[in-house]
């Protein structure tokens, strides 16, 4: 009957705090946990070893008892068995987790240290949360310029879901309870839904911004007026000053994209104004720019 290194198989260290032994033992229970090893036999094993390991780490008397005579196990009658029955036996797994399948499922190596009857009666099945869900939700821009209604198909069942306006692209939005079930009693996963934004519009979106071009023309940038430009709403006027150069930017205050969860507040619109020089000039208009190049010269 060899030895069992119950630290090494929890990958902690021999002066690892109680919180470490429990936090090294959750990650490795759920990585080798049979439900999500359906049909692995190496990860039942390994899943074994692992809940036996923190029977005994996790409970200061059989640790204080492994850490003295673990390495010369044939001697630990030497320790109270008295002391050992009274705090151990009924008891049971420290964390919430318990071991799994009964008192078969211990090794000899165990069972020599502790008795055979450690194994009875007070294991308590293991509880796990389920899986989470993960999915990607595609929506068009204007679909997330207002809170709407969506539903969501998932393993076949039907999720009714509120999706705020202001939904930035990449965004991940967690919803509590709607995962796999869990196993053994243990709560449901959650659901996560990645949000891709589709934009085939004129406006680039960055947070709740808006940035677009607005094409003006020569004459109107030269003596100002009023033109007309688009908003993600619909059109509106907007008064150009005379002499505006190219590639000057103008802000709209509050004329862009909703702030997400924040009802009633919107971003601003950027416009930058790009000159259009006109072509194809008549004989006339010719002879007029001429005059005014002798005027202005």
């Amino acid at each position: 009957m060899a030895f069992i290194d119950y630290y090494k198989i929890l990958a902690v260290d021999k002066k690892a705090t109680d919180a470490e032994i429990k936090k090294a033992y959750r990650k490795l229970a759920r990585k080798y946990h049979p439900d999500l090893n359906p049909n692995d036999k190496e990860a039942e094993k390994k899943f074994k070893e692992i809940n036996e390991a923190n029977e005994v780490l996790s409970n200061s008397e059989n640790r204080k008892k492994y850490d003295e005579f673990g390495e010369n196990w044939k001697h630990a009658d030497e320790y109270s068995k008295a002391k050992q029955q009274k705090q151990y036996y009924g008891g049971g797994p420290q964390n919430g987790f318990g071991s799994f399948g009964g008192s078969s499922e211990y090794s000899d190596f165990f069972e020599s240290m502790f008795g055979r009857s450690a194994t009875r009666g007070g294991a308590r099945t293991s509880q796990f949360k389920g899986k989470d869900y993960n999915v990607e939700l595609h929506l068009d821009i204007k679909d997330v310029y207002t809170t709407h209604k969506r539903t969501l198909t998932i393993n076949g069942k039907n999720i009714r879901l509120t999706i705020p306006a202001g939904v930035e692209n990449g965004q991940v939005i967690k919803i509590n309870g709607y995962g796999e079930a869990g196993s053994g009693g243990g709560p449901k996963g959650d659901l996560y839904i990645t949000f891709t934004i589709d934009n085939k519009t004129n406006f680039k979106l960055d947070k709740s911004n808006l940035y677009t071009n607005i094409d003006l023309d020569l004459y109107v940038a030269l003596l100002g007026g009023e033109i007309m430009i688009n908003t993600f709403e619909g059109k509106a006027k907007l008064m150009v000053k005379p002499g505006t150069q190219n590639s000057a930017k103008v802000k709209l205050k509050g004329k862009g994209f909703p702030v997400y969860k924040k009802e009633g507040q919107f971003g601003d619109l950027f416009l930058t104004f790009q000159i259009k020089i006109p072509t194809d000039l008549s004989e006339k208009e010719k002879e007029l720019i001429y005059e005014l190049i002798k005027l202005r010269s």
